[in-house]
């Protein structure tokens, strides 16, 4: 089983899209500074994620939510509650 998951720092107001197959595993890096890229965005919250049932399925969604219209719909669905 792997994730696409969608993480968003509210005191920084940015998005990180990322996949894996252990999804509180990754979110603890994250949050912890063992990803480069988002250490300095600490604290992360899960705001969105979707199950695959291969690898494959799961990096083509994260291609998808990558894209300039994938980040507008991330920001348009997910962001606009909270």
């Amino acid at each position: 089983m792997y994730f696409v998951y969608v993480l968003f720092s509210r005191s920084y107001s940015r998005i990180y899209i990322g996949m894996t197959h252990d999804l509180s595993h990754r979110l603890t890096e994250h949050n912890t500074g063992m990803n480069r890229s988002t250490a300095p965005y600490i604290p992360w919250e899960i705001v969105h994620f979707e199950k695959f049932e291969t690898r494959a399925l799961a990096h083509q969604k994260e291609l998808k939510l990558k894209t300039s219209s994938g980040r507008r719909f991330i920001r348009k669905n997910y962001l606009t509650l909270r």
